[in-house]
C-alpha cells in the first residue's frame, strides 16, 4: 500500500496540469500550426504510403530496415493495448464522458507531435558496426539533444514502463477475469516477448505485420459489436459526452479540470 501511494502521488505530479499535460498538449498545438496542420493536409498521401503496400506476408526484415506496412504494424502493437482499453474505462469513470473529448482533442494535436517524432527517427536513424539500420528516440534524443544520458534514461524508462509495468497490468487482468496466478501469466508473457525479441528486427516485423491486422480487426469487431448493441444509446452518449467536455456540473468528475487529467 505505501508502494502505491507513492507511485500514486509521482503520478500525480508527473501528469498533472502543471507537467505533462500542458508539455504534451502544448507541444502537439506547436507542430500543429508550425507544420501548418501536417495531420490533415498530408493524411491521404500518409495513409497512400502505409497502406499501398498491406500483405501479412511480406518481405522479410534486413540490414536495410523494414517495410512500411511492417513499421506500421510494430508501431501499433506498441500503441494498442492496455491503456486504449482500460485507460479509456478509468477516463470516463473519474472525469466523466467529457474525457472523451479531450482525448479526441489531445490525439488530435498528438498527430502532429507523432509526425516530428518520425521524422527526427529518419533524420537521426544510423547503421551499426554489422550494417543494420537503428534508430529511434533514444538515438535522436542522444543525436539531436546531444545528451547520451537523456537517451540512456529514457530507454531504461521504456523498458520499465513496457516490460515491467505493461506485463503487470495484463497479468492482474487474467487474475481478476479468469483467476489464474499473475506470477505465471507475467512468466508466459515474458517468456513469448523474448522469443519474438530476441530474433532480431527480422522476427519482430514478421510477427507484427501477421499479428496486428488480426489484433486491429478483433478491436475494431469487438468494438462494432458494443455499439450495435447499444445503437439506440449511441446519439444520448454522443451528447453527454460534449455536454460534459463544457459544462462542469454535467461532468461526473464535477470540473472540466478532471476531464482533462483523467483524459491524458
Amino acid at each position: 500500500d505505501q508502494t502505491t501511494q507513492i507511485i500514486q502521488s509521482i503520478n500525480s505530479l508527473l501528469w498533472g496540469m502543471y507537467g505533462l499535460i500542458p508539455l504534451l498538449v502544448g507541444t502537439g498545438l506547436y507542430f500543429t500550426f508550425k507544420l501548418r496542420f501536417v495531420q490533415i493536409k498530408r493524411f491521404v498521401m500518409a495513409a497512400r504510403h502505409v497502406f499501398g503496400g498491406i500483405t501479412l506476408f511480406g518481405r522479410k526484415a534486413d540490414k536495410d530496415g523494414m517495410s512500411s506496412f511492417q513499421s506500421l504494424a510494430t508501431a501499433i502493437s506498441a500503441q494498442v493495448g492496455t491503456g486504449n482499453l482500460a485507460g479509456v474505462a478509468t477516463a470516463i469513470a473519474m472525469g466523466g464522458p467529457g474525457a472523451i473529448f479531450w482525448m479526441w482533442i489531445a490525439a488530435f494535436f498528438g498527430m502532429a507531435t507523432i509526425f516530428a517524432e518520425a521524422v527526427l527517427a529518419q533524420t537521426y536513424k544510423t547503421t551499426d558496426d554489422q550494417g543494420h539500420v537503428t534508430g529511434g528516440p533514444a538515438y535522436y534524443i542522444s543525436k539531436g539533444l546531444g545528451s547520451k544520458k537523456l537517451a540512456v534514461f529514457f530507454s531504461i524508462s521504456i523498458i520499465i514502463a513496457l516490460g515491467v509495468i505493461g506485463n503487470m497490468v495484463i497479468a492482474d487482468a487474467f487474475q481478476t477475469a479468469f483467476s489464474l496466478p499473475p506470477l505465471l501469466i507475467g512468466v508466459i508473457i515474458s517468456a513469448l516477448a523474448a522469443f519474438v525479441f530476441f530474433g532480431g528486427m527480422g522476427r519482430i516485423a514478421a510477427f507484427t505485420e501477421k499479428v496486428v491486422p488480426i489484433m486491429a480487426a478483433l478491436y475494431l469487431l469487438g468494438g462494432l459489436i458494443v455499439l450495435l448493441a447499444n445503437a439506440s444509446h449511441i446519439i444520448p452518449a454522443l451528447k453527454m459526452v460534449f455536454v460534459g467536455a463544457f459544462d462542469p456540473a454535467a461532468a461526473t468528475g464535477g470540473i472540466i479540470g478532471a476531464g482533462v487529467k483523467e483524459a491524458m
